[in-house]
C-alpha cells in the first residue's frame, strides 16, 4: 500500500499512514516517503509501539548513509546506549535513573532547547535525524519545528541578495557554550569549527532554505558583533509562529526530518521528575555546503 501523507501544518509537518515502517519497505514506498520529505521537510509515523533499535536502523538505512559516530557529552555513570549509530535523547544514566541536575549530559542536553539543525557543526552536516519515542512524561516535552524554506521565502528582496553569499561557522562551541557549559580539550578540538553556507538550495527540489542554527556563531569576513546581530535577527524571523509545527508526542511516534531545510528544538518538561527516553539515527548529507 502507498504511503497517505495528511498536513499537519500550512506549510510544514505531514503524518504518514498507510504503511509498516517495522516491516521491510518496497523500493517504491521509500521513494514515496522521500518525495513526502521533499514536500512537507518533516512526516510523523505514528506506529503506537517503539521500534526495536534494529528496526530503526533498518528503516533509516533506507534514506542514506549513517553519520558516522562523533565525540558526545556523555552522563558521569557512562553510557546508556551501546550503539554507537543511535543518539540517545534521554533524561537517563546508564542504569536507567533519572541524571542528577549538575550531570554534564544533562546539561548539554539543555542545548536541545535552542532552536538548531543537527549536526550542522560537521563538515558534511545531516541529512534526514529520525527520532523515536519509546518513554514520555505524563505533560510537556513537545518538540518544534520551523521551516527554512517557507523562512527565506518571504524574506524581503534586499536581504535575499545580501545574504546570497555568505558563510557561516558553526560549533558546539557556539551553541552549547552560549549556555556556559565547560569543555575539555578534547572536546575543544573535536568541535573546532567547520564552515557551512547561510542559504542552501535543496538538491531535489532546487528551491532555497536558510540554513540556520544555534551552532552557528561567526560569519566568514564579518566582525563578531554584527555577524551576530544578523544571525539572531533571521532566527527571530524564520521561528515565527506562522512556519512552526509543533509536535506532541505519543509513545511508539517516529518523526523524521530534513536538517538541509527545517530547524527544530525541545520543549521543556520536568525532567527531574520523570523519565524521557527518545532515540535518534541520523544520516549524512554526504556532501558539504561550501
Amino acid at each position: 500500500m502507498a504511503p497517505i501523507f495528511t498536513p499537519l501544518h500550512p506549510v510544514i509537518g505531514a503524518a504518514c499512514s498507510g504503511i509498516d515502517i517495522a516491516e521491510p519497505l518496497t523500493p517504491a514506498a521509500v521513494a514515496a516517503i522521500d518525495a513526502g520529505m521533499d514536500k512537507y521537510a518533516v512526516l510523523v509515523f505514528r506506529q503506537g509501539a517503539p521500534l526495536t533499535t534494529e528496526q530503526q536502523r533498518t528503516f533509516t538505512a533506507y534514506f542514506g548513509e549513517a553519520e558516522a559516530p562523533y565525540t558526545q557529552i556523555q552522563a558521569a555513570g557512562g553510557v546508556r546506549i551501546a550503539d554507537p549509530g543511535v543518539a540517545d535523547i534521554s533524561n537517563l544514566g546508564p542504569d536507567g535513573s533519572i541524571l542528577d541536575r549538575d550531570d554534564r549530559k544533562r546539561l548539554s542536553g539543555l542545548g536541545n532547547r535552542l532552536w538548531h539543525s543537527d549536526s550542522s557543526y560537521k563538515h558534511i552536516p545531516a541529512r534526514y535525524s529520525l527520532l523515536s519515542a519509546h518513554v514520555l512524561p505524563p505533560e510537556d516535552g513537545d518538540t518544534q519545528f520551523a521551516d527554512m524554506r517557507a523562512a527565506y521565502d518571504m524574506l524581503d528582496t534586499k536581504t535575499k541578495t545580501a545574504i546570497e553569499d555568505l558563510v557561516c561557522e558553526h560549533s558546539r562551541i557556539f551553541s552549547k557554550g552560549a549556555l556556559g557549559i565547560p569543555f575539555t580539550d578534547a572536546e575543544l578540538r573535536a568541535f573546532e569549527p567547520v564552515m557551512q553556507r547561510l542559504v542552501r538550495t535543496h538538491r531535489t527540489t532546487r528551491r532555497k532554505s536558510l540554513f540556520l542554527s544555534s551552532h552557528a556563531g561567526r560569519i566568514v569576513g564579518w566582525p563578531p558583533p554584527e555577524a551576530q546581530i544578523l544571525l539572531r535577527e533571521l532566527t527571530e524571523h524564520a521561528t515565527q509562529r506562522e512556519f512552526v509545527y509543533t509536535h506532541r508526542w505519543q509513545v511508539g511516534d517516529l518523526v523524521v526530518w530534513d536538517n538541509r531545510t527545517t530547524m527544530h528544538r525541545a520543549r521543556p518538561y520536568e525532567d527531574g521528575i520523570y523519565p524521557r527516553d527518545l532515540r535518534r539515527t541520523t544520516v549524512t548529507d554526504g556532501v558539504p555546503t561550501v
